[in-house]
């Protein structure tokens, strides 16, 4: 029994050798056809697969997608000011989707801005302008993240007893002040020097107005431990990003906590079109080659009659003369997804490239699926071989099959 088995398995890869043997031009044509199907698949799966990264990468770029604020109906005189404890941000889960959150709290205050010399006199005529003082709470390099800035000036010169500010683009050039000078923040309640250690452009809002350190300003105009707003750069898809903002509602429910839906919605909107497009081209790309490949595979059952008819007449079963055909277009299969699939991942990181401006990260797992899917166009393309299962001996040996 085992030797009958050993000799029927020779016997079979024997057969599988000749019929690729047959005919090299048809098969070289099976192989490119599939091997192009592949690598074009294995392209457009890897930049599908490596786009979820890219954009998540790049909506985080904006800065802040999540807002934690005062809730406007305040139940006791300290939150009816429009401020928070600042003891929140030690409750904000650290970690999402296995990246770190980014969490930064500000606050807010309106002062009266004044030109000093050096000696910390007012210029003369003496213009005091109306600004925004924000309190930041994180350093500069970390502030990005949060809120995207980029350096316009910047001075290393510091001085005792003296706040440091940095200044928006435009409110510089309303003070007409450059890094290094004197400014005098005051309001009803308060009065400090600063002097301009930087001068920076967010693009927004923030343009208008004056950073400070938060401790330092909290403790200058008694408002010890109070937040205005909590701004968090939270990692992970749109879904993560949804559920993190759920778990910490219920956390916090004394404030109120908000995604930025343009940066969260735009997100999930823009790779649902891109996978979408995507896996579409994917599916014409399969089903052009499983012509292809058909097409050939018709003109292979044409030849082979007289292989089948021989095959049966000496006891050959159909379900076995069928099995050493999909066996042969599973192998070819195998063969061209193998090449074309790694063919495919390496022009993806090109596409990459031209589409993002970063090149694709190759992505494992698209290799073995794409592999498979080939296999399984090759099988299915092989459908025209049916036609041999009705081939009768007889009729072949007489010339009219």
């Amino acid at each position: 029994m085992t030797g009958s088995r050993a000799t029927n398995r020779a016997m079979f890869w024997r057969i599988i050798r000749r019929l690729f043997g047959a005919n090299p031009g048809r098969l070289f044509v099976m192989l490119l056809a599939l091997g192009a199907g592949a690598a074009v698949t294995a392209a457009l799966l890897n930049l599908q697969v490596d786009a979820k990264r890219r954009l998540t990468m790049e909506f985080r770029a904006f800065g802040a997608n999540v807002v934690i604020s005062p809730r406007n109906s305040g139940i006791t005189s300290s939150e009816s000011d429009g401020t928070m404890n600042s003891s929140i941000l030690d409750r904000i889960p650290p970690v999402n989707g296995g990246g770190q959150v980014t969490k930064t709290g500000f606050l807010y205050l309106v002062a009266q801005a004044e030109v000093l010399y050096e000696d910390l006199k007012p210029k003369v005529p003496s213009r005091s302008v109306p600004v925004v003082v924000v309190g930041n709470g994180s350093p500069w390099s970390a502030m990005g993240k949060v809120i995207p800035n980029r350096v316009v000036q910047e001075s290393e010169l510091a001085y005792l007893d003296i706040w440091e500010c940095q200044l928006g683009e435009r409110t510089a050039a309303t003070l007409n002040v450059s890094a290094t000078q004197f400014l005098n923040l005051k309001a009803e309640k308060w009065s400090r020097f600063c002097s301009v250690s930087g001068i920076r452009s967010f693009g927004g809002p923030e343009d208008n107005q004056i950073f400070l350190p938060l401790g330092d300003l909290q403790y200058w105009t008694g408002n010890t431990d109070r937040l205005t707003t909590v701004l968090l750069n939270v990692p992970g898809n749109s879904r993560q990003i949804d559920d993190y903002v759920a778990a910490l509602q219920k956390e916090l429910p004394e404030v109120d906590v908000r995604p930025i839906r343009q940066f969260t919605e735009g997100e999930a909107k823009i790779y649902n079109r891109i996978s979408g497009l995507l896996t579409a081209t994917v599916a014409i790309v399969l089903v052009l080659t499983g012509l292809c490949v058909m097409a050939a595979m018709t003109n292979v059952a044409m030849e082979r009659k007289n292989d089948v008819g021989l095959m049966k007449a000496i006891g050959g079963s159909v379900r076995r003369v069928l099995r050493l055909f999909l066996a042969e277009a599973a192998l070819l299969g195998l063969a061209g997804g193998t090449i074309g699939a790694a063919a495919g991942i390496v022009l993806s990181i090109g596409l990459g490239k031209a589409v993002f401006g970063v090149a694709a990260r190759p992505r494992l797992i698209v290799y073995p699926v794409t592999v498979a899917m080939t296999i399984i166009v090759a099988i299915i393309s092989a459908y025209p071989l049916r036609r041999l299962a009705s081939i009768r001996p007889a009729s072949v040996f007489r010339g009219e099959a």
